[in-house]
Formats: C-alpha cells, sequence, structure tokens
C-alpha cells in the first residue's frame, strides 16, 4: 500500500478520532480510507445522472467568507431557483441552494464551491 502524507487542521483531525473512536476504526488511516470510498462513490452516480435535473446544494462557511459564495452563486444565476441564508453559531453560515437546470451546470457550481478552499461543508442532492 502507497503511504501518503497529508495537512489537517485540527478540528478536523479531532474529528477523525472521534469518527474512529465511534465507529471502530482500526485507525485514522481506516477512517480517510472509508471517506475517499465514499466520495469516490458519490461522484460515480452523480456522472450516471445527466439532463435536466433539480437539486438541492447545502454550503457551511465562515462568515468571513460570503464574498467568495456571492461571486460564485452570480456566476449560476441561470440555474439558482432559490437560495436560503442562515446564521449558525461560531459565525458560520448554512446557505441552501434549489437548484434547477441542466446537469453539467449544477456539478459546475458544486465543483466551484467545493474546489475554492473556502468552504467548510458542501453536500449536493439530486433528485
Amino acid at each position: 500500500m502507497t503511504v501518503i502524507s497529508i495537512s489537517l487542521n485540527e478540528k478536523l483531525l479531532s474529528e477523525i478520532d472521534d469518527l474512529n473512536k465511534e465507529l471502530g476504526f482500526s485507525g485514522r488511516s481506516d477512517v480517510i480510507r472509508a471517506a475517499c470510498r465514499t466520495l469516490i462513490d458519490e461522484n460515480k452516480q452523480k456522472k450516471e445522472i445527466s439532463g435536466h435535473i433539480n437539486a438541492v446544494l447545502f454550503i457551511i462557511h465562515s462568515q468571513k467568507v460570503e464574498d467568495k459564495v456571492t461571486e460564485i452563486k452570480h456566476d449560476f444565476e441561470d440555474i439558482v431557483n432559490t437560495q436560503i441564508h442562515s446564521h449558525l453559531k461560531e459565525n458560520n453560515c448554512l446557505e441552501l441552494f434549489i437548484l434547477e437546470g441542466d446537469s453539467s451546470r449544477i456539478y459546475e457550481i458544486t465543483r466551484n464551491f467545493r474546489n475554492c478552499g473556502k468552504m467548510d461543508y458542501s453536500k449536493l442532492v439530486v433528485f
């Protein structure tokens, strides 16, 4: 098995350790492998969906990066039907986007949020 090195902040490492204990993994590496498999499987399933779709995109981010959320959102006004913004504890925000349009555009907005490096969480649910 190939060994790789990754950098994690303390909060993420603590959450991995909690999962390790809670779910009975044999170590951090097993938790990370399971997470990778889940992400890969989720991505494969989404690739099979095409055409005109409806979806909901959940984003959690720090209030400090609201400008980045607005910047990305404006590039996708053609597929954003509704946006709900809610303040969470610890200066975080929840964005809920109800999307309708071509699957490629919906996957593109999801990738933009996920890959910008400023979102704490993102989840796309496709109907």
